[in-house]
This record gives C-alpha cells, structure tokens and sequence, in this order.
C-alpha cells in the first residue's frame, strides 16, 4: 500500500486516540489506560510479525537495534506522559503541545539525519509553532 494511505489511516486512527484515553482516564487512572491500549499494540503488532513469518531474533542484536532501543524508550515516556497530560487537562490544549512533535521531529531530521532545509520547511515549522499556540492558549 502506498505510503500517504498508510499516513491516511493513521491519521484516521490516531485521531479517535485522545478523545478515547479522556474518556477512559475520567474512571481509570491513565498509567492503566496506558497499559491497556499499548497491551493492544503490542498484540496487534506480535499477531502482525507472525502472520507475516518475519523473524524477530537477528534484529534484536542488529547494528541498527539500538536505535529501535531509544525509539521505544522514547516512546514509553512520551506516551505515558502523554496519557497523564490528557487525564490531567483538555484535549484541546494537550493535543496541540504533544502534536508539536511533527515540527520537532522534522527539526531533528534536519539536523540530525542530513535532510534538507528549505523555506518551505522553515514556514511549515513556524505556522505549526503558530497553530498550537493559536489552538492551545486558552
């Protein structure tokens, strides 16, 4: 499948997630949210792995595995953080702050990852920073 439907789909997805977790973390405290619908992820993504017969073990030891190390340290404290700011305050705020992580993201890759800066990337990160402050202040 092409990969701006993926993107379309994640979107899709994605955007049912924080309207979710606040509803869920008004009665259950979100580090068990957390777990819950992280615990699904990592069903759907093992049934994933094994339906496609790709084999974990050589990966695990990779020169690359250590970047998939970070990505899923990085992720647990993001998303954890995430979820206790959603039960903590309004989706309207919080959404917009952690979304910055397009913008931040792209920085990184710029300077990190040898991708180019334009002035088209130079406006998109500015009108994001823009849009969440315009989204976010209350």
């Amino acid at each position: 499948m092409n990969y701006l439907v993926w993107a379309v789909v994640a979107l899709a997805g994605y955007t049912l997630v924080p309207p979710l977790a606040k509803l869920a973390t008004a009665e259950i405290p979100s580090d068990v949210v957390v777990l819950i619908s992280n615990g699904i992820l990592v069903v759907a993504a093992s049934t994933l792995v094994v339906a496609t017969d790709v084999s974990v073990t050589p990966y695990l030891t990779s020169d690359r595995a250590i970047y998939a190390y970070g990505a899923g340290i990085a992720l647990a404290v993001g998303i954890i953080a995430y979820y206790r700011a959603l039960a903590a305050g309004p989706i309207s705020v919080v959404v917009p702050v952690f979304g910055m992580f397009i913008a931040t993201s792209s920085i990184v890759g710029i300077l990190f990852l040898e991708e180019s800066l334009t002035a088209r990337k130079v406006a998109g990160i500015g009108f994001a920073v823009l849009a969440v402050y315009l989204t976010s202040v209350e």
